[in-house]
């Protein structure tokens, strides 16, 4: 290239910037999970590479790495990266605002002014020599939209003005000015240089001319040493420019850097490009530029002016990008689910546990009004893995208080409700690990047939491998009758249960106790022995830490039965009013959540808001109860607690412990022969020890005294 002749000033082709996406995936997560509302500069690196096509110029990225990890207070990019030749490291700041409006208020010249002092001071201090990337600083502001998934950013590359500014004397592709000799040892070197892991990445680098023609590269540190036996020294960089007119934005800071460390006025600088991977002399440019500047500026107390806002455009504005629209809707919806769970965390609840809410498997027996209402909640608290079994199909009936099925799920015989809740789970969430389950299960009362008892086992078998495979059970089927065998394996296999039972305006919202320990017990002998103490399991004043909580069966005095035979229109189907399931849903699922982030889990006491164990013991998301029992007509609620019976056809060691010895032979029994499960538990004794007691009545009469005055009942 000719002479761009004398007197011209030297121009700068700025720095571009470019933002891979997985740098703001990761910011998000950064922001969410650790930073929070935390508007603390963070320290991250940018990469750049020389120009390696004669028409495109490389740009400073920024890619995932570029940020520190959630687990560290530092990026460790820039030591990961050493050694690549295709990323030289530079040091930059993030300042990521909480607000839009606090975006726009920065104050971007101060901002680019202290990072420009920054420069400044490493090239009086010396850090340049160790860390010639510091002269290439940067600044980036920026303001994330996670629920729009927009980023609005600006970038800043802080040069020092060079007052007055430097004169380019002239410019020539850099295969003009050596001769043969000195170009095959300068590619030759620059190459070797480019190759070695300790040098691949500086980007600033001094070209040392032998009197022999031999060519080197070699740190800014040995300066000194190039003095000796050399025929000239240009100052090297790794240009990202590819104009053959203009070194690139570099230059700037290295000029500033060269006259204050050295106070040379006339300079000679090398701009390395690339073809392929290795040294193009007939890209790259050599240039002699003039420099005249203050005395003041060997002075570090005058630091210069800066300048570096990117421009967009030819425009001070900064730029937005939208991932929303390039973003998988599945994904966007995870991330918006996760979202305001983490806002939660944020705000009031940093003890939040959103990884076992994640990864707890959930099963709820039935998919009717309370299913339907308990699956809603579980993926707003961030269930991810529910199964839902149910035998019946929708019904016209549904929908309207369903809130999983829609008319077309009606129509032709009805879809399945395990089905059909499933398909409508996924629509609401894509990432849910939904599954559905058509299945019916065998309840006492209910008598098989010979030809069916082994489909009956089957089923039996299939539930307990259910329940054994799943980390908290809901019962939330129609009947009493059918939640017993579920109650009964949970309490075999010690599974976190919640019940949810409605009235026409009343609800039972429960968690089970864990299931029996100890020695087994036989319960008919110790029956009688028992009564005050079964009796005193009923006192709500009760605080005793070594008894269970009961199960929903501990209160009764008789076998659940079959409660479906004979029944009138209003008892086949469940007629509550409607607020009543969605807040006896909620208040399972909240309950299950306390459960789950409790220190003592499914062995966690009853507490109540007058406890006086609660204030030891404070849980972020408040007391856990045992039961809840609420009336609409009233608009009241209470909790209460019932320890477990000896006597519970589910979950007492006797009933537990015979399941455990006969297995399905057992619950086949129970099915057939409901007052079997009142014989095994003594409730049969305790029923007809009640029948008759005496009772002593004090007579008017002084002379009728007689042990003959008590009554029979």
């Amino acid at each position: 290239m000719a002479d761009s002749g004398r007197g011209t000033i030297l121009q700068f082709a700025p720095f571009q910037s470019s933002v891979d996406e997985g740098f703001w995936h990761k910011l998000s997560s950064l922001k969410l999970n650790k930073l929070r509302l935390d508007d603390s500069p963070i320290s991250i690196t940018g990469y750049y590479a020389p120009c390696s096509h004669p028409q495109v110029s490389n740009h400073l990225t920024l890619l995932a790495e570029s940020l520190p990890d959630e687990s560290s207070e530092e990026s460790s990019s820039r030591l990961a990266s050493q050694g690549n030749r295709n990323r030289c490291p530079v040091p930059g700041i993030l300042l990521n605002t909480n607000t839009l409006e606090s975006f726009y208020a920065l104050d971007k010249q101060s901002l680019l002014k202290a990072e420009a002092n920054k420069i400044w001071d490493d090239i009086y201090s010396g850090k340049v020599e160790e860390d010639s990337s510091v002269l290439l600083r940067f600044l980036v502001i920026s303001f994330a939209d996670l629920k729009k998934w927009s980023f609005h950013y600006w970038f800043a590359f802080p040069g020092l003005v060079l007052d007055p500014p430097a004169t380019l004397v002239n410019l020539r592709p850099a295969s003009q000015c050596f001769n043969s000799e000195e170009a095959k040892s300068l590619s030759r070197a620059c190459n070797e240089w480019r190759c070695m892991s300790s040098t691949a990445d500086i980007p600033f680098f001094l070209v040392s001319v032998g009197l022999d023609s031999i060519v080197t590269l070699r740190h800014l540190r040995e300066w000194e040493a190039c003095q000796n036996n050399v025929q000239k020294v240009l100052f090297g960089f790794y240009d990202p420019c590819h104009l053959p007119s203009n070194p690139g934005w570099p230059l700037r800071n290295y000029l500033a850097y060269i006259y204050s460390r050295w106070g040379l006025g006339k300079i000679h600088f090398f701009c390395y490009r690339e073809n392929r991977g290795f040294a193009e002399l007939g890209l790259s440019l050599v240039g002699e530029a003039e420099i005249s500047l203050s005395p003041g500026w060997r002075n570090h107390q005058s630091m210069p002016n800066a300048v570096g806002w990117e421009l967009k455009r030819g425009k001070k504005v900064s730029r937005c990008i939208s991932l929303a629209k390039t973003m998988d809707p599945s994904r966007l919806a995870v991330s918006a689910a996760d979202l305001n769970l983490k806002l939660m965390r944020w705000r009031t609840l940093p003890s939040l546990n959103l990884e076992i809410l994640a990864t707890t498997r959930c099963l709820l027996l039935g998919a009717g009004t309370l299913g339907c209402q308990v699956a809603r909640m579980l993926m707003a608290w961030g269930v991810r893995k529910i199964t839902l079994l149910d035998s019946g199909k929708v019904s016209m009936s549904n929908p309207l208080r369903q809130s999983l099925y829609v008319l077309d799920d009606c129509l032709n015989g009805g879809k399945f409700k395990a089905v059909a809740a499933v398909e409508s789970l996924k629509r609401i969430f894509p990432a849910v690990e939904a599954e559905g389950l058509v299945m019916a299960i065998p309840m006492p009362g209910h008598p098989v047939h010979s030809q069916e008892e082994s489909n009956i086992l089957q089923d039996c078998r299939h539930l307990s491998d259910l329940i054994n495979s799943h980390d908290a059970i809901f019962l939330l089927t129609d009947t009493r009758e059918s939640r017993w065998l579920p109650s009964l394996l949970c309490a075999s296999a010690n599974k976190i249960t919640i019940n949810a039972a409605l009235g026409f305006d009343s609800f039972l919202v429960m968690r089970h106790g864990s299931g029996p320990t100890g020695a087994i017990r036989n319960s008919q002998a110790e029956t009688l022995n028992n009564m005050s103490a079964s009796m005193g399991n009923l006192n709500l004043s009760s605080q005793n830490g070594s008894q269970r909580l009961g199960c929903y069966f501990c209160n009764d005095v008789v076998a659940p039965i079959d409660s479906t035979a004979n029944r009138t229109l209003d008892q086949q189907c469940t007629v509550t009013r409607p607020g009543l399931a969605p807040i006896a849903s909620a208040l399972a699922v909240e309950l299950l959540v306390g459960v789950l982030h409790h220190p003592s889990g499914i062995y966690a006491k009853a507490e109540f808001s007058n406890s006086n164990d609660n204030g030891s013991n404070e849980q972020p998301l408040g007391i856990l109860p045992h039961q809840i029992r609420g009336s609409l007509s009233q608009f009241s609620q209470m909790t209460l607690v019932g320890h477990a019976s000896t006597c519970c056809t589910a979950c007492c060691s006797t009933v537990v412990s015979e399941y455990q010895t006969r297995g399905m032979d057992f619950v086949l029994q129970a099915i057939n022969h409901p007052t079997y499960l009142e014989d095994l538990t003594g409730l049969t004794e305790l029923m007809k020890s009640t029948g008759s007691y005496m009772l002593d009545w004090d007579n008017d009469s002084e002379n009728d005294k007689d042990d003959d005055d008590s009554i029979e009942i």
